[in-house]
């Protein structure tokens, strides 16, 4: 179920609140300028699809945000638990970073938890099978993928060059919970 968990940046114990509907998750993440949407695929995917299927199945709803946000390119990326690189690439973005452009993540399967912060606000995502989000670029976030990974997301860029992470050097994302592993 996709979770949308509000903490103060000084109190990472315990939340403020908790949303769970998509409509009440959508509202919050909509008042710091964060996109969360639901999509359902237009034609069913089989599993192990190719990127060309996958983004078939959801060509509409790409369509529509390459338009009205000026992306230029889309891909599929997929990582299961047995990656054997899973632990690297697990590492490379739990520190708080920023992008100079949008970070654009549609979940075709699986889950990963986006934690933003913002205004003296943490804002813990878990987003699942059907969610979209989209953090505005220069936003404070770290990505966590869990221990046993399993996810196939649909990325879209403006320019992929841009989408590098600049780490900001701070450790508050130590002290914020981090992904449990959710069953594939």
């Amino acid at each position: 179920m996709s979770r949308l968990r509000i903490f103060d940046e000084k109190h990472p114990d315990a939340p403020l609140s908790v949303h769970a509907e998509h409509a009440a998750i959508a509202r919050e993440l909509g008042k710091v300028s964060v996109r969360f949407e639901q999509w359902a695929a237009n034609q069913p995917i089989a599993p192990g699809a190719s990127q060309d299927e996958v983004i078939a199945a959801y060509r509409s709803d790409i369509d529509r945000l390459m338009r009205e946000e000026g992306y230029q390119s889309v891909d599929v990326i997929s990582l299961k638990p047995d990656h054997p690189d899973r632990a690297t690439l697990r590492q490379k973005f739990l520190s708080e970073h920023t992008h100079s452009e949008d970070e654009v993540r549609f979940f075709v399967a699986g889950a990963g938890q986006f934690t933003l912060h913002i205004e003296g606000k943490v804002y813990d995502v878990l987003c699942e099978q059907g969610d979209l989000i989209g953090v505005p670029d220069g936003t404070r976030h770290w990505f966590d993928m869990s221990e046993a990974p399993y996810f196939v997301a649909i990325r879209l860029f403006t320019n992929k060059d841009g989408w590098v992470a600049n780490f900001t050097g701070s450790d508050i994302a130590q002290g914020f919970p981090r992904m449990e592993p959710i069953a594939a």
